[in-house]
């Protein structure tokens, strides 16, 4: 996980987009298994972590640059 590091409410860009054609997924739940919700149509999937690493492409907005 060298050079992907995401933190709760994140924007992270996925590799492939989600069917209703956003890429923008923001992270709303972070453990064992990390929950995304797209921001296109707000469907929400949990996957595993290590899952969720090799698939994540890059962070959109960072969730501390906001504050």
């Amino acid at each position: 996980m060298v050079g992907k590091e995401f933190h709760l409410h994140d924007i992270v860009e996925m590799k492939k987009p989600h069917p209703c054609g956003s890429n923008a997924w923001k992270i709303i739940r972070m453990g064992a298994d990390i929950r995304i919700k797209c921001e296109g149509c707000g469907h929400s999937v949990m996957i595993p972590r290590n899952e969720f690493a090799k698939k994540m492409k890059k962070v959109i907005v960072s969730a501390e640059s906001e504050q």
